[in-house]
């Protein structure tokens, strides 16, 4: 087995805020330097159901997919696949769990599992993804903080 990658942090806000600026604010802090076109004016949308695309969607219209929900359980726990930057066959699951901790706090527990399916490429996949989380998360935090 492949160790899942696991963060977790406070944001300051509602469980609620925190949870739509993940899922329906995401445009307004996804870095589009962690997207698969990297273009201006995109926009990143979660269709708000199990089952729903996670895609980017660029100002001329072009649609990438980057995974499809599996857990939609607004405002406390969200799943989904995840593709981005490969095939859908390799997908990986993400987990994210939003708890109240008092004081208009929110915690975030993210689990990033299932690398072991892609066999040799798992550990190297891990990393780079490592990268990507390191890399976006604070701008999520950072956005959680502006109402």
């Amino acid at each position: 087995m492949i160790a899942p990658l696991r963060y977790s942090f406070e944001v300051k806000c509602s469980v609620e805020h925190a949870f739509d600026v993940w899922t329906a604010r995401t445009s307004t802090w996804w870095p589009k330097s962690s997207t698969m076109s990297h273009a201006d004016g995109l926009q990143v949308i979660f269709e708000g159901r199990t089952g729903g695309r996670i895609f980017e969607r660029t100002s001329s219209g072009q649609e990438i997919e980057w995974g499809a929900i599996t857990v939609w359980e607004p405002p406390r726990r969200l799943g989904y696949s995840w593709h981005i930057a490969t095939d859908v066959a390799s997908a990986t699951e993400v987990e994210i769990r939003f708890s109240d901790v008092g004081d208009e706090k929110t915690r975030v527990d993210i689990e990033h599992r299932g690398w072991e399916k892609l066999a040799e490429r798992g550990p190297v996949w891990r990393d780079t993804n490592r990268g990507g989380w390191e890399d976006t998360l604070p701008y999520y935090v950072a956005a959680c903080a502006y109402r």
